[in-house]
């Protein structure tokens, strides 16, 4: 696919602003949209000067809002990473989880099928897996989502797929298994273990950790994340597909401490709590298919990655509302 220029929502987001990052790198022109409700404005200043970058603060969850920007820019693709970002936020607030994580997701189809924008990129979530007994879980198990933050992520990949079917429009669905890396908000309640963990070693406090460390997850370097994004918008001739995103080896807390405390040898040593109900014990995901389909494959190291997370100074947060002007 000849890319030129890449509508992206929630552009100042984690895994948004460095998704424009690597768009820009590629020299993709990019039209970076936000309303700053959980993006912010540091986290994209530095593309600001970048003359392929065009920043629009916009909330896109309103009707005609993206329609209207779709059709003044004729992008060539639509990544699209706005939405709740956790499923705890789904739970507590289903109604904005509607709004921002499925209705927001028909607006996002209804403007590309109004301004002829080819192909939309969409950040899924390995949530609509549910406890799936199967590891690594591929795209062909039977998602069975038991959050409303993963039935609204599927019930989106439908709506995208049923405008594919209908309309021709190209759909890749990314399933990201566990994210984490630079920008992620370590403050934030909602976030990955990864950074709260970074934090509290950077502090030379003791970690928590429910139940006994053993259980594993996939973690995946956002850098890689913000690859398979852009691959995805510019691999040529797509349907409709549905990618895991992952690495396909599960590591441990335990193995995760253990890096940690490689980084800060000072730290104390970690707190060890009953374990949650519910949680899910062991995740991983199948990464053959992202490897077929858009020729992704995730290139960096765990530790390596870690490395980044710890040595980027995470800057401190300024009022959303001043930074607007100097971006719009």
């Amino acid at each position: 696919m000849n890319l030129k220029r890449v509508l992206v929502t929630g552009a100042a987001g984690f895994i948004g602003s460095h998704t424009v990052d690597c768009l820009l790198q590629r020299g993709v022109e990019v039209v970076a949209v936000d309303s700053f409700r959980t993006g912010c404005a540091t986290n994209i200043r530095q593309c600001a000067k970048h003359s392929g970058f065009v920043f629009e603060f916009a909330d896109i969850s309103q009707d005609s809002v993206l329609e209207s920007l779709c059709l003044r820019y004729r992008p060539d693709a639509i990544i699209h990473l706005a939405g709740l970002v956790s499923v705890v936020q789904a739970q507590e607030n289903p109604d904005l989880n509607y709004l921002l994580n499925i209705h927001t997701t028909h607006l996002v189809a209804e403007a590309a099928r109004a301004s002829g924008t080819r192909r939309v990129v969409f950040a899924s979530s390995a949530a609509v897996y549910g406890d799936s007994e199967e590891l690594p879980v591929s795209e062909a198990v039977e998602t069975r989502p038991i959050s409303l933050y993963g039935m609204a992520k599927r019930v989106s990949e439908q709506i995208l797929e049923g405008h594919a079917k209908t309309f021709g429009l190209e759909v890749a669905s990314l399933r990201f298994f566990n994210v984490f890396g630079p920008r992620q908000d370590p403050q934030s309640p909602y976030s990955g273990v990864m950074s709260i963990f970074a934090k509290r070693f950077a502090e030379g406090k003791p970690v928590k950790v429910f139940g006994d460390g053993s259980q594993t997850r996939d973690f995946i370097s956002v850098f890689d994340v913000a690859e398979a994004l852009s691959q995805a918008a510019a691999v040529p001739a797509i349907e409709s597909e549905i990618c895991n995103v992952c690495t396909g080896a599960p590591v441990s807390l335990l193995d995760i401490i253990s890096e940690f405390q490689s980084l800060y040898p000072e730290a104390p040593e970690p707190l060890f709590l009953e374990a949650r109900e519910g949680e899910i014990l062991h995740s991983a995901g199948d990464p053959v298919h992202a490897a077929s389909i858009l020729d992704f494959h995730a290139g960096v190291p765990l530790h390596e990655g870690m490395k980044a997370l710890v040595e980027v100074n995470q800057p401190e947060g300024l009022k959303r509302s001043a930074l607007v002007p100097q971006l719009a």
